[in-house]
């Protein structure tokens, strides 16, 4: 009936080390999940935050205006809220005054019945030495895959 939506955020397993995952329900307008289901979004500079009011709410999350949508479209980088139970965003909260730790949307994907649901990680920044660790590993396995290759 419908493709699957995996939108991914390629550079959160780079710049921080994600500690715990969440799958989160986001408020959407008719227009938003239309554009999602369409694969017109992107999370790759967003992040979480909780406002005065304890609640979660992914920002610079954008989702390209529908393009059928008229003057009932949407705003493209609108704050959006995310749904948890309480209990996992009173833990993400106690998290959070940790220096250091941040909310990040990790996957964005469309489930069986048809939701827009995103997965969220609780990560720590890495440190710049880490970063260059993962580069010269990656590239030491990409040196190693081309050896074996050659020969056979």
């Amino acid at each position: 009936m419908q493709k699957t939506v995996n939108i991914l955020n390629k550079k959160a397993k780079f710049q921080y080390e994600i500690l715990d995952k969440y799958t989160a329900g986001i408020v959407l307008t008719g227009t938003e999940i239309k554009s999602i289901r369409s694969g017109k979004a992107s999370i790759a500079e967003s992040f979480c935050e909780f406002n005065d009011r304890e609640e979660l709410f992914v920002i610079n999350m954008t989702v390209e205006e529908y393009a059928f949508g008229n003057y009932y479209n949407h705003k493209p980088k609108a704050e959006r809220k995310l749904l948890l139970n309480r209990k996992e965003l009173k833990k993400l909260k106690k998290e959070m005054d940790v220096k250091g730790n941040a909310i990040i949307p990790l996957k964005l994907f469309i489930n069986e019945k048809g939701y827009a649901k995103l997965i969220i990680g609780l990560g720590k920044g890495k440190k710049l030495y880490d970063k260059r660790e993962v580069i010269k590993d990656r590239d030491n396995k990409r040196d190693l895959d081309r050896i074996k290759k050659n020969f056979r």
